[in-house]
């Protein structure tokens, strides 16, 4: 277990802890709460929602069931006692299921491990998440890095980047392309092709068709690459 994940872990111990105690309390409360109270709980879903959101994405199930009742609830939401207080206890347990699932490592992907801040670039990160035994989540960005890269190189050279239908051309697209446009010769074209098809296997949970050391290969081309082509 990595620095960030301990930090991790305590904050959720943290706040779970103070979301139950602050439940207890709404529970005993027969009218609203005061102004303190409504501070400390309005305090507490700000932290909860973005620990939910750093540990899954803004997108995840486990944020938005967390931002529903805040949404629909608007400045209400604030309105807690004894018989009004569900949609509370529905934020607290929200929160420890994404720790539950965080623990037994369900959400242990790029966003989980680190946060950008902490890193350069990309290939940095990669490389960190390679170093402390994440495979399969460093596959994936140096994938990503490595569509990047392409892409960057097609619009210094002037090779389209978008398909026909305004999309963006995808990985192996750009390779084909740039190779056409003799941008790197054909035994950089089958490596890239080769490492492209090593980033699908990694984005579609195919974990055991490729192992650390190919991760690692993968890592270095891709520096090369973009020390060669982009600097």
């Amino acid at each position: 277990m990595n620095i960030l994940e301990e930090k991790l872990i305590q904050q959720f111990d943290e706040l779970i802890k103070e979301g139950d105690q602050l439940n207890s309390f709404i529970n005993r409360s027969s009218s609203g709460l005061r102004a303190a109270e409504i501070t400390q709980v309005s305090a507490w879903v700000s932290r909860a929602g973005q620990l939910i959101k750093n540990v899954s994405s803004e997108t995840s199930l486990y944020y938005r069931q967390f931002s529903s009742p805040l949404d629909k609830m608007g400045v209400n939401f604030y309105n807690l006692h004894s018989d009004n207080f569900e949609h509370f206890a529905m934020l607290v347990g929200c929160l420890q299921a994404t720790y539950a699932d965080f623990k037994i490592g369900l959400l242990r992907d790029i966003r989980t491990l680190l946060r950008a801040e902490i890193f350069g670039d990309f290939l940095e990160m990669a490389e960190y998440l390679l170093t402390e035994g994440y495979k399969d989540a460093s596959a994936v960005l140096l994938g990503a890095v490595l569509e990047d890269s392409l892409r960057k190189l097609a619009t210094k050279l002037g090779v389209e980047t978008a398909n026909p239908d305004g999309s963006p051309k995808n990985l192996e697209r750009l390779n084909q392309d740039l190779y056409k446009a003799d941008a790197y010769d054909k035994l950089l074209h089958k490596q890239v092709t080769s490492w492209a098809d090593l980033r699908n296997k990694a984005a579609h949970g195919e974990f055991g068709k490729y192992d650390m050391d190919q991760v690692r290969s993968m890592l270095l081309f891709v520096q090369k690459f973009c020390s060669d082509h982009l600097s």
